[in-house]
């Protein structure tokens, strides 16, 4: 019997990209699925509950998660994947930019993971979280010190919390995507050349797709003797290393 069917599922920032697609195959592996997302989005066929709610918001993340608590009769599975980008050199970075990326991605995702770790264990019946970081959080990409820093919490986060909640039956990891083709990811069309670079660099080539990131996700939430850990979902990009000799060789022939 697949662990998944009969559960009850929250998703933050589930009505687009990665968070849509975890959505889609969480329904069709028999969870109920309540979505948190700030924009909001209809409930339907593949979604029992759905509301508005801005993760950076202590209010709103307690009474969005109390309410879906309440209405799927507890909560079993967590995916934290709810975030937001930013983009500035370091020495121009308003304090303003920062605090808006860094609230939404590791103080929403503490919010999020901190209520529903309560109402899990309170529930008794142990659980599976996984958080949404990013190989970013490991990598050191320049005018990206806001995003790389707070996914590199969310990270550390994520260890923290699978040591302290373990001893519910409540397992914690983190799934970190490179790049993956979403909404997020479609501002980089405006910089020539850049999709083409990273599909050379990555190993299995091409861009990821939320589909294949959401895979992932549901892998991990089906392992019973795995937490605390973090699981590159990037086709193999961050393996790339500028100092790698057999860059500087010929290319081979036909």
């Amino acid at each position: 019997m697949d662990l998944l069917d009969g559960s009850s599922a929250l998703v933050t920032g589930g009505a687009s990209g990665i968070g849509r697609a975890v959505v889609r195959q969480l329904a069709g592996a028999g969870a109920a699925v309540a979505v948190l997302d700030i924009e909001g989005m209809p409930a339907g066929e593949e979604v029992a509950v759905s509301l508005a709610c801005d993760i950076s918001d202590e209010a709103s993340v307690v009474a969005a998660v109390g309410q879906a608590h309440d209405a799927l009769g507890g909560l079993t599975v967590a995916v934290l994947n709810a975030g937001i980008g930013g983009y500035g050199a370091l020495i121009d970075l308003e304090a303003e930019e920062w605090d808006r990326v860094v609230d939404t991605n590791l103080r929403g995702t503490f919010l999020c993971l901190r209520q529903v770790a309560r109402a899990m264990v309170e529930g008794g019946r142990g659980g599976a979280i996984v958080a949404v970081t990013s190989i970013s959080g490991f990598l050191a990409d320049r005018h990206m010190s806001h995003y790389s820093v707070s996914k590199a919490g969310v990270a550390e986060l994520v260890r923290v919390a699978a040591r302290e909640l373990g001893p519910f039956g409540i397992r914690v990891n983190a799934v970190a995507p490179g790049t993956t083709d979403t909404p997020l990811f479609a501002s980089t069309a405006r910089l020539p050349g850049y999709r083409d670079r990273l599909a050379e660099r990555t190993p299995l080539g091409g861009i990821g797709t939320a589909e294949a990131v959401a895979q992932a996700v549901l892998s991990v939430l089906r392992m019973t003797w795995v937490t605390g850990q973090v699981l590159a979902v990037d086709g193999g990009v961050s393996l790339w290393s500028p100092i790698d000799p057999v860059e500087s060789f010929p290319p081979a022939g036909p």
